[in-house]
């Protein structure tokens, strides 16, 4: 059975972020023929889109699973359901996202899911916790390494403060 690299992204602005993603990773982990490799630190960073919003803790894991991208992504869209996530607002204020950032070097494109995740390469909170963790995985679709990504970001146009190792 062939096994999978997942990098996940998530975060939380809602309630009690860190718990929220905490219980999440752990919600991860626990997904059934999934192995939790490694987790970055978590991150304090402004919300992008709807800014009057509070700030978001985000960070990335990197989850081993013997499964497809569409069960993982239905998995993890379970686990949002589960945490009373709502999608009635775009880039709205949530209690858990997660977001499937890549899975091995594939390409996929369906009617619900993009991977490589379409946005990531623009994102200072999705590149930073990346980087950490994964500092010189290339991304299939621009041939370019997680760390040279986060340096082609121009200045600091979104906050992203390191909140713990963990």
């Amino acid at each position: 059975m062939r096994r999978h690299r997942a990098y996940i992204g998530f975060g939380s602005n809602l309630g009690n972020r860190r718990d929220n993603c905490s219980n999440a990773i752990r919600a991860l982990a626990a997904l059934p023929t999934c192995r939790l490799l490694q987790t970055s630190s978590y991150y304090e960073t402004a919300p992008v889109g709807l800014v009057e919003q509070p700030p978001f803790i985000n960070g990335v894991v990197l989850l081993e699973t013997a499964e497809d991208a569409q069960w993982l992504l239905h998995q993890m869209l379970a686990i949002e359901t589960s945490f009373g996530r709502t999608r009635d607002l775009k880039w709205g204020p949530r209690s858990i996202d997660l977001d499937l950032l890549f899975l091995d070097d594939l390409i996929i494109e369906s009617p619900e899911l993009f991977v490589p995740h379409p946005l990531l390469h623009e994102r200072r909170f999705v590149l930073e916790p990346l980087n950490e963790i994964a500092p010189g995985f290339r991304h299939p679709c621009l041939g370019k390494t997680v760390a040279e990504l986060l340096a082609d970001l121009k200045g600091g146009e979104q906050r992203v403060e390191v909140l713990s190792n963990k």
